[in-house]
């Protein structure tokens, strides 16, 4: 019964790209082999991309000098350090896995021009990102080895890569095509995956973490560098669900109960793993945060995601870091990215005071 229910899927999949293939789409469109932007049809992806523009900013531009009197001081504690390495170490790794996601398999299923100019932008942006890290690990002196190696060192960081990594197997085999019915739920997995767990989970709880010292004036450059990769993940995530709800609208039989049931389980495990890193991260607890507490957040936040896709939240958690709204305002973030293109400003005059 399952294989036959398959098949009839399958074939009525086929039908819907042969009839659309002339059109502009998301994904399976044959007509339009060069980045052929206008006429604009998702008017989303290319607002996206304008404001990515208009967020440009290099971590040359923040000055790392009190950050750097404070790591040689011996004002921080070992454990309020365990959580900055682990952060560095997790953000460097996972930053290059989202760029490798977006150059070696997104870009080439995406049909998209308007879309494709996003992911192009998106992955300068990621470079960006690679780029502070190493800025950071630079200015503090710290074991260039030891940072960029922690996912092979530390289980938690190790984990969360692994669980990413598969998600983008599939789509890396040559003969992988979005124009089977299998193909394009597996690329629609992919983009649950890095869109709303790796950008949507898992990088906003390291923002907290991060932020929480930015909050009470130490590491104050780090601090301002992670304000930055906020605003472009908040763009990168809006972009993603975008594109998810969008291929869902155009292929309403890709989006079955099953697959639906196989997305929550997928945030379930993610929500589980970022919780066994906070634990790693906060044994004993540092600046207001603990291990318990990111239970809470990591629930919060993954239950705004699964709104967004059209999913129904799963915890009904509370955000246990009120004093986080006005830095992330996860409640304001669609307002966010709905605001005017003139209302974004380079880097070199944003105000984060």
């Amino acid at each position: 019964m399952k294989a036959a229910n398959n098949e009839r899927r399958e074939c009525s999949f086929q039908r819907s790209v042969r009839l659309l293939a002339q059109d502009k789409r998301l994904i399976n469109c044959k007509s339009v082999d060069v980045n052929q932007l206008m006429p604009l049809k998702y008017t989303w992806a290319w607002e996206h991309y304008l404001n990515g523009c208009a967020n440009h900013w290099m971590p040359s531009e923040v000055s790392m000098a009190k950050d750097i009197e404070l790591w040689r001081s011996q004002s921080l504690s070992s454990d309020e350090r365990a959580v900055i390495l682990r952060n560095l170490g997790f953000f460097s790794t996972a930053e290059s896995l989202v760029a490798n996601n977006i150059v070696l398999a997104l870009f080439k299923c995406v049909t998209n021009p308007e879309a494709r100019q996003y992911l192009l932008r998106q992955a300068f942006e990621e470079a960006i990102h690679t780029h502070t890290f190493h800025y950071v690990v630079e200015s503090l002196a710290l074991d260039s080895g030891e940072i960029f190696n922690m996912y092979n060192e530390i289980n938690t960081i190790h984990n969360k890569d692994a669980f990413e990594m598969q998600l983008t197997e599939e789509l890396l085999k040559p003969d992988f095509s979005t124009d089977t019915f299998t193909g394009a739920q597996k690329f629609l997995e992919n983009l649950i995956g890095f869109y709303i767990i790796m950008e949507g989970i898992f990088f906003y709880s390291g923002f907290a973490m991060i932020l929480s010292f930015h909050r009470q004036n130490k590491m104050t450059g780090i601090g301002e560098q992670f304000q930055y990769i906020l605003r472009d993940e908040t763009i990168h995530l809006n972009f993603g669900i975008d594109l998810i709800n969008g291929i869902k609208e155009e292929n309403p039989d890709l989006w079955t109960p099953s697959f639906q049931s196989h997305a929550v389980d997928l945030i379930r495990h993610a929500v589980e793993l970022e919780f066994l890193y906070a634990k790693d991260c906060l044994p004993k607890g540092v600046l207001g945060l603990s291990s318990p507490l990111f239970r809470d957040y990591v629930q919060y936040i993954a239950d705004r995601r699964l709104e967004r896709i059209g999913l129904l939240p799963q915890w009904g958690s509370k955000n246990p870091f009120p004093w986080m709204s006005e830095t992330i305002d996860l409640g304001k973030e669609k307002n966010f990215f709905e605001t005017r293109v003139t209302e974004y400003r380079s880097s070199s005059v944003l105000d984060w005071s």
